[in-house]
Parts: C-alpha cells; structure tokens; sequence
C-alpha cells in the first residue's frame, strides 16, 4: 500500500508540473529569482570602493576591509577616497592594477564631478542618471529592489505565520473562541492604519523594524480567514474524529494532520502577499513615511521624480522597476494558484 509520504511527494511533483506547464509564471519565477539572486550582490556589482587592488606588489580587497590613505601614498590616516583624483593616480601607475564594480558606484556616493547641476541626466558615468543629490540612480534602484523584496519576504513571512496561527485556533475550537476572534478582528481592522503610522513615524525614528511590527500588526487578518475556513472544514472530517478518539493531542492534530491539507490557500496567496508588502512599503515611502531618508528606496525616487518633473529618468526606470516587479510576482502568483488548483 502506498504510504503517506509517498502520496505527499506524488502530489508535490504533479503540482511542480502544473506549475511549469504554466510558461508564463515559470519563467516569471526564473528571471525574478535571477534578478533577486544579482540584487544579493549588489556590493559587488554597484560600489564606489574597488573589488581587488594590486598595489606595489600587494594585494588589498576594500569591499571587506578599511584602508587609510597612508598605505596607498596619502597622507590621512582616515579610509581612502577611492574616487580621489591623487588617489587613482597613485592606484594607476606603474604596475598596480585596481578593479571597480561593473557600476562604480555606491547607493549613498555623490557624483562630486558632474559638470551639470542636479538631477543630471543619464551620461557614461552615471548610466541612468543622478538623483537631486548627485547619488547615482542605477545604485539606488539595485540596493531598493533589494531592500523592497527582503521587506516584503520579511513581512509576508510574519504575516502569514500570524494569519496561520490565528485562523487554526478559530477554525479548530470555533464556538466562543471562533466568535471571540471574530469580534477582535472586526475591531481591530476598523483601526485607521495610516494615522496609526503617521503618529508613530512622528513619535519614533523612522526604521525597518518599526515598519515591519506595524505593518505585520494588521497583515495577518485577511489570511486568517481562509485558513479558518479549511479549518472548519477538516475539523469533522473522519480522520480527525479518529485522531481525537485515539487521544491525539490539538496540537498534534492542527500540526500534522489539519495544516497540512489547509496550506492551498496560503501558498497561492504569498506572491500576491508579497507584491502588497512592497506595494506598501512604496507607498510609504513615497509619503516620507516610510524608512530614514539616507535609505534606498523606490518610493523615495518617486517622490523625487515628483518634485522633479522634467527629470524624466528618476520616474521612468523607477516605474519599470516597480511595476516590473510587481508583474513578476502576480504571474508567479497566478501559476501557483492554478497548480494547487484541488478540482485539478
């Protein structure tokens, strides 16, 4: 007879090729795992430090260690300005090799040579331009893509955990518990988010812890619902009324044998969980709202691209970026839904 875990990996692999049968939310998958992958190394790729300098005969990496100047002939002991004119001159002479990032700079380095006034628009030096500070907007849009993923996987994360746990005990115990939570969700989702987090950002120095706990105070409702219901409905199954005769603990029972049959829901849901987490991270952002200033961000070069209208590059490649990604997750999101499809 076939086990269990069998049964389980049966499934899984029908649903994985489902999923590629869907071209469109495979290959969606790929290029934003690629994407996401190259964002991880951002240093790496956008950096104003060097990756590796030969100089008189030794070696140096700046990217994992601080130099002072004296050692590369300078004459502070404070870390090299490796963008200093005397500087590269000394890195550049004789037989020393030094090897920048494909991007030569970093998301916080101000272009102090620009011959323009900023925004300056896209040039060889800067490949998508300035922002009004001077910061290179090719660095800024890699370091926020990255920081907005890893906010939203973060708060999609917590959220669905909360959501999880929430929705099994009502849909579990139901009765006053049921109605319990019931009542306290009604209350607590009529709280005005946003004046929550205006007083809040008011309050604190704005980071993103703060935006992560407030965020995931109110992320978890809409999930709960869904799992409650499956929940309700594998409660007076068979098998359940045999675990609890036999004198399987609740927890046994929720753990092993109801959560897994109510994950559906859940997994189709996280892509489009995680597009709003990003979505709303923007949006703060872009009301100032959101993380300190001096952080990358999408929504902070749409605010900028706002106050800076005829700086079309700020608007442009952020938008491509955000809606980019925000395709990515949707396509993803719908091939999950049809693979985990149960009439299929």
């Amino acid at each position: 007879m076939e086990s269990t875990t069998e049964r389980a990996t049966g499934l899984g692999r029908k649903r994985w090729i489902r999923f590629r049968r869907n071209r469109r939310g495979f290959y969606s998958l790929v290029i934003f795992t690629v994407l996401f992958g190259l964002s991880l190394f951002a240093e790496g790729l956008s950096n104003d430090k060097p990756l590796l300098i030969r100089y008189e005969g030794h070696y140096y990496f700046p990217l994992w260690r601080m130099y002072p100047e004296t050692v590369f002939g300078g004459d502070f002991e404070t870390e090299t300005d490796y963008r200093d004119p005397y500087i590269r001159e000394r890195l550049a002479s004789g037989d020393n090799f030094v090897l920048f990032p494909l991007n030569p700079h970093s998301f916080n380095s101000i272009n102090l040579g620009l011959d323009r006034p900023t925004p300056a628009p896209p040039s060889r030096d800067n490949y998508l331009g300035t922002d009004d500070r001077g910061r290179d907007v090719l660095a800024r849009l890699l370091y926020g893509f990255r920081l907005s993923v890893l906010f939203g996987a973060a708060l999609t994360a917590v959220g669905t955990l909360l959501g999880i746990v929430a929705g099994a005990v009502q849909g579990y115990f139901g009765g006053r518990t049921d109605l319990f939570f019931q009542r306290f969700i009604e209350l607590w989702g009529s709280m005005p988010e946003l004046y929550l987090l205006i007083i809040f950002a008011s309050i604190f120095k704005p980071s993103m812890l703060l935006l992560l706990i407030l965020l995931s105070m109110f992320g978890w409702m809409g999930l709960s619902d869904y799992v409650r219901a499956e929940f309700l409905k594998g409660r007076n199954m068979e098998y359940v009324k045999a675990a609890k005769a036999l004198g399987v603990g609740n927890l046994t029972i929720m753990y092993r044998h109801l959560l897994p049959n109510s994950m559906t829901p859940v997994i189709t849901f996280l892509p489009f969980r995680m597009s709003g987490a990003i979505l709303a991270l923007t949006s703060l952002d872009f009301l100032g709202l959101g993380v300190p200033p001096s952080t990358p961000s999408l929504g902070e070069l749409l605010a900028q691209g706002k106050a800076n209208i005829e700086a079309w590059w700020l608007s442009l490649s952020t938008f491509v970026v955000l809606v980019g990604t925000l395709v990515l997750l949707i396509f993803i999101g719908e091939a999950l839904r049809e693979a985990f499809d149960p009439r299929k």
